[in-house]
């Protein structure tokens, strides 16, 4: 049976039909809404009894079978009235969690970089190795033996290690191949494409990344830096990927994002403990590692 046959089959036996809009008829939506509610409740007491009785609550899949197709019915009665279709909810779902999480069998590498077709003065490093040194509350970062931008302080009356941000710009440029920050400070910007250098290269892009890197970092605070988590809430990674629509990284899904999210805090949280670091940020492969 394809879903949405089923959507209309199941629309037959709805007691609250829709007339006129909601605020006429509230019944005709809180009864579903509140039904699904209500069978995840029962869901949950057939759990419970599994739980508690073991292999001899032998009642338990017909009982989980029919509380699932209960919510069923309500999921269809509620995208009917919203006038949705089934099958166009599920394969926005099923797009939505391929972007999000790749299945646990496949490997993650790294995906063609965005300056590959630019002359390699116009390309960010494919191999670089970071220094970072802590000295008096001051954050000095040199690449490849080069000094790196600006000495930078936490610029906050609190010690909150801010100042060893950059670590996320290399973070999102080994895992995203995408950082117009890194590359402006390496003077890798294409300028051979001025459209490029401007769009992609220029000052709002990296407004854009400043933005998102401040913003990630202040939610990490709130949640102990990410230590001992598994990911980031979907609304953050929504967020992003709203700031940077028109930019080239738009092609990174969230689940990209989240990868350089956590490992970049993952260096950071050592970095930070340790006042110093050498990470080693590989772009062909799509990798960042903290070395010592």
């Amino acid at each position: 049976m394809e879903l949405n046959e089923y959507q209309h089959l199941a629309n037959r036996t709805d007691q609250q039909p829709k007339a006129g809009d909601f605020d006429s008829n509230p019944r005709s939506i809180m009864v579903p809404l509140l039904g699904m509610a209500g069978e995840v409740g029962e869901l949950l007491g057939e759990h419970k009894k599994w739980l508690r009785d073991g292999d001899s609550y032998r009642l338990f899949p017909e009982r989980v079978k029919e509380e699932l197709g209960d919510l069923l019915w309500y999921l269809s009665n509620v995208a009917t009235k919203h006038d949705m279709k089934l099958e166009e909810i599920a394969l926005f779902n099923l797009s939505k969690t391929g972007r999000r999480w790749q299945p646990l069998t496949s490997a993650v590498g790294q995906k063609r970089l965005f300056d590959e077709n630019f002359p390699p003065t116009e390309r960010l490093p494919r191999q670089m190795d970071i220094s970072i040194e802590g000295v008096c509350g001051i954050a000095i970062t040199t690449i490849n033996g080069t000094k790196f931008g600006d000495s930078l302080t936490d610029n906050r009356y609190e010690d909150d290690g801010y100042r060893f941000h950059d670590i996320s710009h290399l973070a999102y440029a080994s895992i995203l191949g995408w950082s117009p920050t890194l590359r402006a400070l390496l003077r890798r910007k294409r300028k051979s494409d001025p459209r490029v250098d401007e769009v992609e290269d220029g000052g709002r892009a990296i407004v854009i990344e400043e933005g998102i890197s401040a913003m990630v970092f202040s939610y990490a605070e709130r949640r102990n830096f990410l230590d001992g988590t598994e990911g980031v809430n979907y609304d953050l990674l929504r967020t992003i990927k709203d700031m940077t629509s028109h930019l080239e990284v738009n092609a990174r899904t969230e689940g990209d994002w989240e990868r350089a999210i956590m490992a970049g805090f993952d260096i950071w949280r050592q970095v930070k403990a340790k006042g110093k670091g050498q990470i080693h940020a590989d772009l062909e492969r799509g990798t960042i590692e903290l070395v010592r």
